[in-house]
């Protein structure tokens, strides 16, 4: 470990500790989305106005509603009517999701670049969670998708710190390093602060324990199922590993030396899922 990513990651922890880090915070809109479902007496109708005042928003949550994932058989082009096939949790997690992608911008080009390939990591993440979650288990897809989405969160506060120091974003060894190293601690603390359920809170900190082995199936599991098939026929370290050994495929009752993208239905499925979200 270089001496600059040792140093980064010391200021950075002892930032975590005294709660001097600079966490990102929600977009607007999925603050006012997840206020509003948290009210149990929330129609469709004003839901349906909160979202509708963010015009990118809304036009995405109509194309979701008329991928051919959840296709119904006559297109969907009016809002409460994708709330009301969507449902309020469903949708408030799907919002939050979406929403999120504005946080992944940067001034600079390279923090830029780097914070849109996290991005498109992490919806590739979540279409093959999403998938997952509704062929092998009876857990809810859009937390699975959202457990997608936010899983490398962790991130962001590093690439914004990179932003301000340049002799770490001039040496992206040392980069890379720290992000690895601690994305998952400002994970998890990220989520808590939005108050995100517990279920997907842990997910930063855990996905890429390969021992971990919880008594039951849960959103960890998914998102790591989900990121060693993300690395399927590349070089990555990963693709080394004995995912035979890897407590989560059998819990989702998935054979480990199965391609999931060799099954047509469920490859097309994932192809949808992405799409879907990007």
């Amino acid at each position: 470990m270089s001496k600059l990513a040792e140093k980064v990651q010391q200021e950075l922890l002892q930032a975590i500790e005294n709660d001097d880090l600079v966490l990102p915070t929600l977009p607007e809109v999925a603050l006012r989305v997840r206020e509003a479902a948290e009210d149990p007496d929330i129609g469709i109708p004003q839901l349906s106005k909160v979202i509708g005042n963010d015009a990118a928003l809304t036009a995405r949550i109509i194309k979701v509603v008329n991928s051919p994932l959840l296709r119904t058989n006559r297109e969907i082009t009016d809002l409460q009517m994708a709330v009301s096939r969507l449902g309020i949790n469903y949708t408030c997690n799907l919002a939050t999701g979406l929403a999120m992608e504005q946080m992944f911008q940067a001034t600079s080009d390279v923090v830029d670049r780097k914070m849109r390939e996290v991005w498109n990591k992490s919806t590739e993440i979540a279409g093959i969670c999403h998938v997952l979650c509704r062929h092998y288990t009876r857990l809810l897809p859009d937390q699975a998708t959202l457990a997608g989405l936010v899983h490398q969160i962790g991130i962001l506060p590093i690439l914004t710190y990179a932003e301000e120091h340049n002799e770490l974003l001039a040496d992206s060894i040392s980069l890379n390093h720290v992000i690895e190293q601690i994305h998952p601690i400002i994970g998890d603390k990220i989520l808590r602060t939005w108050q995100f359920p517990e279920l997907i809170t842990q997910v930063p900190s855990q996905y890429l324990d390969f021992t971990r082995d919880s008594a039951k199936v849960d959103y960890v599991d998914i998102v790591q199922v989900a990121t060693l098939q993300s690395h399927l026929g590349s070089e990555h370290p990963y693709t080394q590993l004995d995912w035979s050994k890897v407590p989560a495929f059998s819990k989702l009752g998935l054979d480990p030396n199965v391609d999931m993208q060799a099954d047509e239905d469920l490859s097309a499925a994932m192809e949808a899922a992405m799409n879907m979200l990007q």
